[in-house]
């Protein structure tokens, strides 16, 4: 069962989980950074098969679920209503937008991956998106070949499209109160939190960066 859509959920740390093989070190590293509340967790696979992403969503949803932290599934539509996710993050190639709004049905979640480009904002606006995503906004070391996005559309989409902004690539602690401050509601955090010693106290640390209570 997912989690009804809530006002606030959308502004703090937008977790993503590492790409990794390995479900048991994966399980543990999102169980430690959930203590930290992100506002979202999004599971991000490129590198398991369909039946190991299957089984570390559904783990991962479970995991969400208990701690109280809306789970988005990266990519796929399909896998995301099959394990009950609480919304989908979609791409330029990752299907229709207004097909998915569909299926979601208004309680779940839609985000939308706009890279550098207004036209795609528009367009996952007009679709019924939820937020809309901007990156790489820094040098990314998961995605090195990403295009820049310049903060400047954050700013532009704060003021113009009235949604929720989400800025993406090389955010750490260090320079997201420049995202912050250019209009950015979420930042999606990989490797500052998950390669951290300790990462619920890191995902904390990008609550009290948002001014979040707790």
């Amino acid at each position: 069962m997912t989690m009804a859509k809530r006002d606030d959920a959308l502004r703090g740390l937008y977790l993503i989980t590492p790409d990794t093989t390995d479900s048991a070190a994966l399980l543990i590293g999102v169980r430690r950074a959930l203590a930290g509340r992100p506002a979202l967790l999004q599971y991000r696979s490129k590198d398991a098969d369909a039946s190991l992403r299957r089984r570390q969503a559904a783990a991962i949803a479970a995991l969400c679920r208990e701690a109280g932290v809306p789970f988005i599934v990266n990519d796929s539509l399909e896998l995301a209503l099959a394990v009950g996710a609480d919304g989908v993050h979609l791409g330029r190639d990752d299907g229709d937008l207004r097909a998915a709004r569909a299926a979601l049905g208004p309680e779940r979640i839609l985000g939308v991956t706009c890279y550098n480009e207004w036209a795609r904002a528009e367009e996952g606006t007009a679709a019924g998106a939820d937020y809309v995503a901007f990156g790489a906004v820094f040098a990314s070391p998961t995605k090195p070949a990403a295009v820049h996005a310049p903060l400047e559309l954050l700013t532009r989409a704060r003021r113009e499209l009235k949604l929720p902004v989400a800025a993406i690539g090389g955010i750490t602690l260090d320079n997201a109160p420049q995202a912050i401050a250019a209009g950015a509601d979420l930042l999606a955090v990989i490797s500052d939190v998950f390669d951290h010693p300790d990462p619920g106290g890191r995902a904390a640390a990008y609550r009290a960066a948002f001014g979040l209570s707790g």
